[in-house]
């Protein structure tokens, strides 16, 4: 076994019993620490849960006066369960609203 055949099982070796481990447990433990929602994520998810209210809010309301003109209109029907429906808080950290001005 000459030089670069030497080099070459080596690096094999160290390639397949320490390179590959140290990949896989580095992106393992970032996959655990990126699983989680962010402040910032959950403050998005918050307000576009309240455009998604306030736009239904609309919608209801255009239903009403359009059925109000038009005896012939029909209301898209609703699940009773998308009315009662309410996204759970996390409590484990606090949240920062924070409000935009348009």
């Amino acid at each position: 076994m000459g030089p670069p055949e030497f080099l070459i099982a080596v690096t094999a070796i160290l390639t397949l019993f320490v390179g590959l481990p140290w990949l896989i447990f580095h992106y393992v433990t970032q996959w655990k620490k990126n699983g989680s929602l962010t402040v910032e994520d959950e403050n998005l998810l918050d307000e576009l849960h309240a455009l998604a209210r306030r736009l239904e809010d609309r919608m209801s309301t255009i239903e009403r006066i359009v059925a109000a003109d038009s005896p012939g209109f029909r209301p898209s029907v609703r699940d009773a369960r998308e009315e009662e429906f309410e996204l759970p808080r996390s409590t484990e950290r606090p949240t920062r609203t924070r409000r935009r001005e348009h």
